[in-house]
């Protein structure tokens, strides 16, 4: 899984970086201010979730399986690309029906942070980082 979620966030850094850059020059005077505020949420949510979804990567590298570790992948997963991918089509299309979408992916992004707080709460009491100091003793 730890894989899987590091090319997922790695993915969603370039899909970040290349919306903003789009928004910023390619798209500069050419949609509202109103859609172009919701392109910069969506980016800016985005790169949010990030951290998230790197912290439960790094803590499912030593603790393969995990429950909480599974559903903080599928959700901040999930949740990015619902709730930014609903503001950036809602942005570029100016269609009123993704908006129905981004609260779904809201959730999931605090479903995601719920695990991560989750996984923190379960960690062993006797150091969060094992000897390597390079991921977390499960």
């Amino acid at each position: 899984m730890t894989r899987t979620l590091l090319l997922v966030a790695g993915v969603y850094g370039v899909v970040g970086v290349a919306l903003g850059a789009f928004g910023a020059h390619a798209l500069r005077g050419r949609i509202g201010p109103d859609r172009a505020d919701r392109l910069e949420t969506g980016v800016r949510y985005l790169f949010f979730s990030l951290p998230g979804l790197l912290a439960v990567a790094w803590l499912s590298t030593d603790c393969e399986g995990g429950l909480f570790e599974a559903v903080g992948g599928w959700a901040f997963g999930l949740g990015i690309l619902l709730f930014s991918g609903s503001l950036v089509a809602l942005a570029l299309t100016g269609r009123r029906g993704w908006g129905a979408v981004t609260p779904i992916g809201g959730v999931l992004l605090i479903v995601g942070w719920l695990s991560v707080v989750a996984i923190a709460i379960l960690l062993p009491t006797g150091g969060v980082l094992s000897e390597s100091g390079l991921y977390p003793a499960c």
